[in-house]
């Protein structure tokens, strides 16, 4: 009896436990999320970042975003990162109610502070702290709100920008089917490459589809003034390079017009010109960039060695070849 008392004690006690566990209220599981109110990407017309170094304004001019109040063009892909941010921004738990956000970096010396606006109305505001360790979610604060959350995803890196970063680095772009002719111009010496069309090989072989008769796709063919002919695969490899040419960073204690005498200038001629000037480094040192202009870009910029010795070598390459296949005088 004594026995099958203390199993019913026992018992009595482990219910009670459970039933305390159970409906006890904690701040921990029972408290509510801020539910955010809900912001098209569409709707917003300006996003002002402020960081640790310095503040950005974006704007929406028409269907372009600009970096204000220098009107620079902004990188269309880092803005609609942003953009699909503040549109689902989702707080998924309740980190801290104690105001230490030194351990959370949302201190006003390192937190990243986001505004968004839809014309004049302000439609959301949060800080930005780091990345939790999980790497899945990010150290939050919302405007009227003391406390810190974690918010999905890591997304802290979207908003650390520079005005520099933020700028679309793009400063050539044509459609290399439409290019036609490529004249460069080096040391004084002007050459010039033409694009011709010339008829696919005969296989005798007529190719039919739903009755009618297929003709031949020519081939282009790319050769120099006197007809000689160029690897078109070098070509095809310099016209890639070409399109959608990003800069390593703009220039600005100079304006374009301040830039005289290229050492290297590349155009592309077919539905429009293209131009792309080089010029001498103002150093020596081998890491320097090269300072460059484009007719399709209104600022003047940089390009790294590689890229901009790897553009002027490529007819270098040609005349190399050249010299290697000229039989020897007899």
């Amino acid at each position: 009896m004594k026995i099958k008392k203390e199993y019913l004690i026992l018992g009595l006690i482990i219910v009670t436990l459970v039933a305390y566990l159970v409906l006890r209220n904690t701040d921990r599981t029972h408290y509510r999320l801020p539910v955010l109110e809900k912001v098209s990407p569409d709707e917003i017309t300006k996003i002002r970042i402020k960081g640790p170094e310095a503040t950005i304004e974006l704007s929406k001019k028409a269907d372009r975003w600009v970096i204000s109040p220098e009107g620079y063009p902004a990188n269309a892909g880092k803005v609609k990162q942003m953009l699909d941010i503040i549109d689902r921004l989702t707080l998924t738990a309740l980190v801290s109610e104690s105001k230490n956000y030194d351990r959370y970096d949302l201190t006003d010396e390192k937190k990243i502070a986001v505004k968004a606006w839809a014309g004049d109305t302000l439609k959301r505001e949060f800080e930005l702290g780091k990345v939790a360790s999980s790497f899945k979610h990010t150290f939050v604060k919302i405007a009227g709100d003391h406390r810190v959350y974690h918010a999905r995803e890591s997304f802290r890196f979207t908003f650390d920008e520079t005005v520099d970063s933020m700028r679309d680095k793009t400063v050539l772009d044509f459609e290399i089917k439409d290019i036609g002719e490529i004249r460069v111009t080096e040391n004084g010496q002007l050459a010039v490459f033409k694009k011709s069309d010339t008829p696919a090989p005969d296989t005798g072989q007529q190719a039919k589809e739903d009755g009618d008769q297929k003709t031949a796709k020519s081939q282009p063919v790319w050769q120099r003034s006197n007809g000689e002919k160029l690897d078109a695969a070098e070509v095809n490899r310099l016209l890639t390079t070409l399109d959608g040419l990003e800069c390593d960073r703009y220039i600005y204690d100079r304006q374009k017009d301040d830039f005289k005498d290229p050492i290297y200038t590349i155009t592309l001629k077919g539905t429009g010109t293209h131009v792309l000037s080089l010029f001498a480094r103002p150093g020596k040192a081998d890491s320097e960039n090269y300072p460059a202009v484009s007719s399709d870009n209104a600022y003047p910029f940089e390009l790294t060695q590689f890229r901009a010795e790897s553009i002027m070598k490529t007819f270098k390459k040609e005349e190399a070849k050249k010299a290697e296949n000229k039989p020897e005088k007899p």
